[in-house]
């Protein structure tokens, strides 16, 4: 293993050496509008999540959590219709798109709190896309039009919820949490939704189609018409847009642990978290320039493999936080106590947190393996790089007999612990449909024999990414909740008699 990564490395530093001269010679032509372009954008990202910062800390957490939901469901499914499915799904496709904000609504009227103030916290989110509409096919600034364009979002908006909230006029109350949790969850979905679509991106193929970062083919990313977003391009340019909503979202939920949790050590963890956010979008960014430059092509543009095994694996370690957090942040967690007497604690405790270390491992072959296989021509047949492979189902055997050991010593052991019987049934479950996922996505991709990518081969392997990164967070959550809900096994302390304590 360690020899392949050597060559790669080398390789890497090699092509670097080369064109290091002529890079020396751009970079006196390109770092003074580099430097300057990199410094204003940092400067105005620095601006607007101070923004969202102060505004998230004045909204009630479950308008925010509602309103925040809103706009992910939105995005999905605008995901989906964006894949030009149809004519008739497409256009049921945008009629769920306006539904969603109707639902929420219901459910902010059924929630106590106001649906026409979610409708607006989702237009607040929803800013993030507006730009790619304002400026498709236009030239210059027209702020007429962008008022416009801005003012009809929070008014559509407003309007659908206020119409669910009037559907929902005699529906029976229910009671959402209103602490940090709920949002957590929030953000959580939302991050989930975001690996999916990096998922896509690299089973399509299509994580250079987009070829220069923070920008998009020299536009402001929040400003790419959208009429350009075709193909490849749409699916790498919406995983950088999620990217920015997860962000956002990441912003939020800072403000809301601070507002609404006293714990430091929580404080921390969301400080935290946010700090993984933006390495991660750095580490995607690097992945495709290779280093920091507003170049849009050119010497200054060169794509890092080793940074795509990384952005893959990371993005999976801060979804699996973001539901450690969604635990943490919960009623659940706050009311419990430790449970004494469980027996085999220890094992209960400590197995969850041997299966993620194995998780990670396992993580590490599948990242390599997708990244580094180099896919069929119709002149050449494909390139399957040995040691993932087998690294890979030699850690699926392992992790077999480790997740279930867990699931079932978790779930027999704590029968009258809910959250950790459920985890360790969901794991036992979910590990059993990943051997077959591994097993189909390892078949269609030897099969495949030219350049065109069955849909069914996308299918597989997103889907085998995905509850890859289910099953990691479940695990997590069950070793939390684990630590927080079962006491260890202690010896039983021995009674000191007379004569003993003489001696």
């Amino acid at each position: 293993m360690i020899h392949s990564l050597i060559p790669m490395l080398a390789q890497e530093a090699a092509s670097a050496a080369e064109s290091g001269a002529s890079i020396t010679e751009a970079a006196s032509t390109t770092t003074g509008p580099t430097v300057l372009g990199l410094g204003i954008l940092l400067a105005i990202m620095v601006v607007l999540s101070a923004l969202v910062l102060c505004a998230a800390y004045h909204i009630r957490t479950v308008t925010l959590a509602l309103g925040f939901a809103t706009t992910t469901a939105m995005w999905a499914i605008g995901y989906v219709a964006m894949m030009a499915p149809g004519l008739w799904l497409g256009e049921l496709l945008f009629i769920a798109t306006l539904a969603v904000p109707v639902l929420f609504g219901a459910i902010a009227r059924r929630a106590g709190t106001s649906p026409i103030r979610v409708g607006l916290t989702s237009a607040l989110a929803n800013l993030l896309v507006i730009g790619s509409f304002l400026y498709d096919g236009r030239e210059g600034s027209q702020p007429v039009l962008a008022a416009l364009y801005v003012l009809g979002l929070f008014a559509i908006s407003a309007v659908l919820a206020w119409l669910g909230g009037q559907l929902a006029r005699n529906a029976r109350p229910i009671a959402l949490p209103a602490t940090a949790g709920l949002f957590a969850r929030v953000s959580a979905a939302t991050i989930f939704i975001l690996l999916v679509t990096g998922g896509l991106v690299t089973g399509l193929e299509s994580g250079l189609a987009v070829p220069d970062w923070p920008n998009s083919f020299g536009h402001n990313m929040l400003l790419y018409p959208i009429s350009e977003m075709k193909g490849g391009i749409f699916y790498e340019h919406a995983h950088r847009l999620f990217g920015m909503l997860v962000g956002t979202t990441a912003l939020v939920l800072l403000s809301v642990v601070w507002r609404e949790d006293r714990r430091a050590w929580v404080r921390v963890v969301a400080v935290a978290f946010l700090t993984m956010i933006c390495v991660q979008g750095l580490l995607g960014g690097l992945r495709v320039t290779g280093n920091l430059t507003v170049a849009t092509s050119g010497l200054e543009l060169q794509p890092s493999t080793l940074l795509a095994i990384v952005h893959g694996m990371f993005g999976q370690i801060v979804f699996a936080t973001a539901c450690v957090i969604a635990v943490v942040t919960s009623d659940l967690w706050r009311n419990a106590s430790p449970a004494r007497g469980i027996q085999h604690a220890d094992r209960v405790r400590g197995l969850p947190i041997a299966l993620c270390v194995l998780l990670l491992v396992q993580l590490f072959f599948g990242a390599s393996y997708r990244h580094l296989q180099i896919p069929p021509t119709g002149e050449q047949a494909a390139v399957h790089p040995a040691w993932p492979i087998w690294g890979h189902i030699a850690g699926a055997l392992v992790i077999l007999v480790v997740a279930v050991a867990t699931g079932a010593i978790a779930s027999s052991r704590c029968r009258d612990i809910k959250p950790i019987r459920v985890l360790g049934k969901g794991l036992v479950h979910a590990v059993g449909l990943q051997l077959a996922l591994g097993i189909g996505a390892l078949v269609v991709v030897l099969l495949r024999v030219d350049q065109a990518i069955p849909v069914y081969e996308v299918v597989v392997t997103s889907a085998h990414q995905a509850l890859g990164a289910l099953i990691l967070a479940m695990t997590a959550m069950l070793g939390a909740f684990s630590l927080r809900m079962v006491a260890p096994e202690r010896e039983p302390q021995v009674e000191l008699t007379p004569s003993s304590s003489a001696a």
